[in-house]
């Protein structure tokens, strides 16, 4: 049985933030919160959400010494991704109100707690923010975004293999997913489903005709090709700046904003891929107020969802 439940304690106040469960613990990096000082340059802040005791705590800031010290430290910003991959934790993308977006790939070791810059070659994707990231084996693959030199959505899927820290654009094959950002993008077993987000009617450019895909798109990492889907009903509206996870074998998704129907969601729905249909889903339990650019995290059979930005004050919450 699905049952929502409330666990109110310090939490940071953010949006736009990237969070990693490791263990019984949720990383937290980052993210927007409006009253903060995004212009001067500072260190990313790290919380770490335990989920036995429920509570809060906040690593201290790194100690640097020295240039080249101070570069492996990840900037404070908002828009970036994080994933796991065995006991290190890679950042990449985002952006702040002073530098801009960024495509340095940060490295966070979970055990010592310290920030390193690993040195990576080939094709490296272009800085931006509000892109997916996803893991496959030893594989990190990002999709979409905003690129901030070409000022445009993207399509593009790059992939790290961290075994080599070789980044590789990929030559995909059919037809691809739309330009979009702030999408949510899920491995299940070799594929990668890919749902809403916000793309323009016209193209790649943003002319603030905004349109929000509903529709499931997939990639075979196998054969790095965009599947052809069936049309199924019904669909979740369409939305930016949802959360996503995969439980059993199916995809799931909450929440979110649509701007061309001025609303948030609070809405679960739970998508079958292998009879490519959605079913919305209804918890027990009080559930989270309708939000978007929050962040969820699967512990176990649980998942950990805080932060975001809610109706009707327009503030970030803590829940």
């Amino acid at each position: 049985m699905l049952r929502w439940s409330v666990h109110l304690e310090g939490g940071p106040r953010r949006v736009n933030h990237a969070a990693v469960a490791v263990g019984h613990k949720v990383y937290s990096f980052g993210g927007y919160c409006s009253g903060e000082d995004y212009e001067t340059l500072r260190q990313i802040d790290v919380h770490v959400f335990n989920t036995v005791s429920l509570r809060w705590m906040k690593l201290p800031p790194v100690r640097t010494g020295g240039h080249e010290r101070v570069r492996e430290v990840p900037y404070m910003r908002y828009g970036h991704t994080a994933v796991l991959l065995d006991d290190t934790i890679y950042l990449w993308g985002g952006r702040n109100d002073t530098e801009g977006a960024c495509n340095v790939l940060y490295a966070f070791d979970v055990n010592t707690h310290r920030w390193f810059t690993p040195k990576i070659s080939g094709t490296v994707p272009g800085a931006r923010d509000g892109h997916s990231a996803c893991v496959l084996g030893k594989a990190m693959y990002i999709f979409g975004g905003y690129e901030q030199l070409a000022d445009c959505f993207s399509n593009d899927i790059h992939k790290l293999d961290t075994t080599t820290m070789v980044w590789s654009l990929i030559n995909a094959r059919g037809t691809p997913a739309r330009w979009r950002d702030f999408h949510s993008a899920t491995i299940i077993g070799t594929k990668m489903f890919v749902f809403g987000g916000r793309a323009d009617r016209f193209g790649p450019f943003h002319s603030n005709n905004e349109i929000y895909c509903n529709k499931i798109k997939v990639f075979d990492t196998e054969t790095n090709c965009w599947l052809s889907t069936p049309s199924t009903q019904p669909l979740p509206e369409g939305r930016r700046s949802h959360s996503a996870f995969s439980y059993n074998g199916e995809l799931y998704i909450f929440g979110g904003y649509n701007a061309r129907l001025d609303r948030h969601f609070n809405d679960l729905w739970k998508f079958n891929p292998e009879a490519f249909s959605w079913k919305k889903v209804e918890p027990k339990g009080k559930g989270p107020c309708p939000r978007r650019r929050q962040c969820c995290c699967m512990v176990g059979d649980r998942i950990i969802l805080f932060g975001g930005t809610s109706m009707p004050k327009i503030k970030p919450v803590k829940q």
